[in-house]
């Protein structure tokens, strides 16, 4: 099997490499399968490929010398990699349009130049019946929609021997829908391309152990566990275990489901109570897309104001336009004029241009690895004057370190720290995180000794080692819960625990056996956020955590949270997210934690972010992949700008149409050309609508490396506001020969 390609370097500036591939010209699939892995390696920042000519351009962070090896490592016959592409992609779509669209405008040529009058005459009473249906079926139906306006317009044309508007018409009216379906597909596969690209890990069941994979390792019947918090990744059959599975996103019931043996999961859906083996039934690959697709999809149903008000208008000015044709006809007896009123509709336009700005914006957050569930999200970001903050893994960074493992009766660090990574790795949180790395870090393995796990939300993790029962968690669940004591004669310990840290205390058989120090030291960034929402709307910041006082105080005092809660239960950030919406106000939950998740299902947008408990981000609207929070200032910016785009689309749309009727009846214009301006317009707005909302220097914030050396460049370069350089290349073809080994 060929493990690499043979390509040139074509040209080059700095962060950005343009390289032919010496087998030439690609097939669809092919281009596909390259621009697919170029856009998942971490360096690239955007990628084209030319499958015509065997051609990609890569802008990339970092070294040319690392983009390279990267690329030296793609081969077009890598099976993991041909079972995650999809099939069906934005190529073979815009080859499929191309194709209708180059066959309608040659039909409309010949039939205008080579059919004699009488036959174009009947070829367009044929092609006008699917019209004239449509408008009837909206009659009967008691609607007065645009469909009534276009079969109105093409049967006063036909019934005055106007067959050549008749035919322009439905020509162009032929090209718009196929615009229409032709963009709005293009953006929904381009936005789920863009999702799909985050490849989950799984832990796959071999034998009595459990291995972190990537989902692309694994195979149909392959056996996989999912705990709890956890996302099914695939769909299965439940092979042992039993648990409560949340199927919201499936069906929209919001009430868990029972899964035990035999029973089907479903990729999507979440586990809220139990652990449960599943024997996969579908591998990733083109089910996952699709799965995407159907997200996406759903998502559209979930429409901001400003789109349905503006859908609703649309259809509630087509009585007022055959109003003022009627009127219009009887005041100057002119059908030509009345006609005019007719080629205008504002249905296109509105009905278009503005799901499209939603799903470009979607789109464009995807691209700062930030996903939107719905465009009702990003107007509930835009609207936004709360924000609300979990502590741990949000305003401290996502990956906190052990400092110390403090232990009690002479029991060995290394032990201890290796029995709280074996509990610890099946819940993914940061603290957990933390445990874990240490323990790798060292070289500790910690196979399975425990018995059936045990989560207990916000409080810790329950289990047994032989008779022992093990406790790991607060200091409430293991102290004040679970009635554990501290050793005799090592309470001065005890107490003299480093308070600058967080502790994770470690229970055996009811006592305290070790106390786990985490270091969580808050992001560089924090402070520069915040200052940052508040010049975007944002008016009150909240920070809440279970932690102590003491540390909470401390950490909202660096931060510059307006308020801050210390000790709380989910329940409790929850019932304050749902106060402050009883107060008027619009509320963003950040969080990244099971614990979380009550709050993030309460807000008026919930937002996960970095690499939390899965269930957090099945269930918030809008999730953060990268760690970086930054990222939240560029999707209020992006949410902000959305907003704006959709106000102006509206006021345009209304004014120009209603420019074009009024040329219309003062016989300025004819009608074919009313129709021609009017969807020529449609498109143009629906093609500006499909850009980038942040290219615009006026809506960046310019940040300078130097205040956050702990960022990489990868993740300055997906901060909001960091100015692109762009450099000339000295004119010389750069060209080296590379072949994978």
């Amino acid at each position: 099997m060929k493990t690499g390609i043979r390509f040139t370097v074509k040209h080059e500036i700095r962060g950005r490499i343009r390289i032919h591939l010496t087998r030439g010209r690609l097939s669809i699939r092919q281009a596909d399968l390259f621009s697919f892995y170029l856009a998942s390696l971490p360096q690239v920042t955007a990628a084209k490929v030319y499958e015509r000519i065997g051609d990609a351009a890569i802008s990339y962070t970092g070294t040319k010398e690392d983009l390279i090896a990267e690329i030296l490592k793609f081969s077009f016959d890598d099976e993991k990699l041909n079972e995650l592409v999809p099939t069906t992609g934005t190529r073979a779509l815009n080859q499929e349009f191309q194709e209708k669209l180059v066959t309608k405008c040659l039909t409309r040529c010949f039939t205008k130049i080579f059919l004699p009058v009488p036959i174009r005459a009947v070829w367009t009473a044929i092609q006008s019946v699917p019209y004239i249906i449509k408008g009837v079926r909206k009659l009967a139906g008691r609607k007065l929609e645009v469909e009534v306006l276009d079969a109105t317009a093409i049967t006063v044309s036909m019934l005055r021997s106007d067959f050549n508007t008749a035919g322009s018409v439905m020509f162009l009216l032929g090209i718009g829908e196929l615009l229409e379906d032709w963009t709005h597909k293009k953006s929904v596969s381009d936005l789920a391309g863009s999702m799909s690209l985050n490849i989950e890990k799984v832990w796959q069941k071999t034998g009595d152990a459990e291995v972190l994979v990537p989902i692309s390792d694994i195979r149909e019947g392959d056996l996989v566990s999912i705990h709890v918090g956890s996302v099914i990744p695939l769909d299965g059959v439940v092979e042992s275990g039993e648990a409560m599975v949340n199927q919201a996103s499936m069906t929209g019931e919001s009430e868990p489901v029972r899964k035990e043996n035999g029973m089907y999961v479903y990729a999507g859906t979440a586990v809220e109570e139990g652990n449960i083996v599943v024997r996969v039934k579908k591998a990733a690959g083109s089910t996952r897309f699709e799965r995407i697709v159907k997200m996406i999809e759903d998502s559209e149903k979930l429409k901001s104001s400003l789109e349905t008000k503006a859908s609703g208008l649309a259809d509630a000015l087509v009585p007022w336009s055959l109003g003022g044709t009627i009127v219009t006809y009887l005041l100057t007896r002119n059908v030509t004029k009345a006609i005019s009123i007719l080629m205008v509709d504002f249905s296109c336009a509105l009905k278009l241009a503005m799901p499209l700005s939603v799903l470009s914006a979607m789109r464009e957050a995807s691209s700062y690895k930030m996903t939107v569930k719905g465009g009702s999200f990003m107007e509930a970001v835009a609207e936004a004057d709360t924000i609300v903050f979990d502590k741990t893994g949000t305003l401290t960074k996502a990956q906190p370190v052990v400092a110390d493992v403090v232990t009690f009766e002479g029991r060995d660090q290394d032990e201890m720290l290796r029995i709280a990574a074996c509990l610890e790795e099946h819940f993914p949180h940061s603290m957990a995180n933390a445990v874990v790395a240490a323990s790798k870090e060292k070289g500790l393995i910690h196979e399975e000794m425990h018995s059936k796990v045990d989560y207990i939300v916000a409080h810790g993790i329950a289990s047994h080692i032989g008779e022992d029962k093990v406790l790991i968690g607060s200091y409430h669940f293991v102290f004040e819960d679970e009635k554990c004591v501290i050793p005799e004669g090592e309470e001065e310990k005890f107490e003299a625990l480093p308070a600058e840290y967080s502790h994770l205390y470690l229970a055996i058989a009811g006592r305290l056996a070790a106390v786990i120090c985490i270091e969580d030291p808050l992001r560089p960034e924090a402070p520069e956020v915040m200052k940052e929402l508040r010049k975007l709307g944002i008016k009150k910041i909240v920070m809440m955590t279970g932690d102590s006082e003491r540390t909470a105080r401390a950490i909202a005092a660096r931060v510059g949270v307006d308020e801050y809660h210390s000790e709380v239960l989910p329940e409790d950030k929850a019932n304050f997210v749902e106060a402050e919406k009883n107060a008027g106000h619009k509320v963003i939950m950040v969080g990244d934690g099971i614990n979380d998740s009550p709050a993030l299902s309460a807000a008026s947008v919930g937002i996960a972010i970095s690499e939390g408990a899965e269930i957090a981000r099945e269930i918030a609207d809008i999730t953060i992949s990268e760690d970086a929070m930054f990222q939240l200032v560029t999707l209020k910016a992006i949410s902000n700008a959305l907003m704006q785009r959709v106000h102006r689309n509206y006021r345009f749309v209304i004014s120009f149409n209603f420019g074009l009727i009024i040329l219309g009846v003062m016989g300025v214009l004819a009608p074919a050309t009313s129709a021609l301006l009017h969807n020529t317009s449609t498109l143009c707005i629906s093609m500006h609508s499909m850009t980038n909302l942040l290219k615009d220097e006026e809506k960046k914030r310019s940040l300078k490396r130097d205040d956050f050396p702990n960022l990489s460049g990868s993740k300055m370069g997906q901060i909001i506001g960091v100015r692109q350089v762009k450099e000339k290349g000295d004119g010389k073809d750069m060209e080296t020969d590379a072949e994978a080994k």
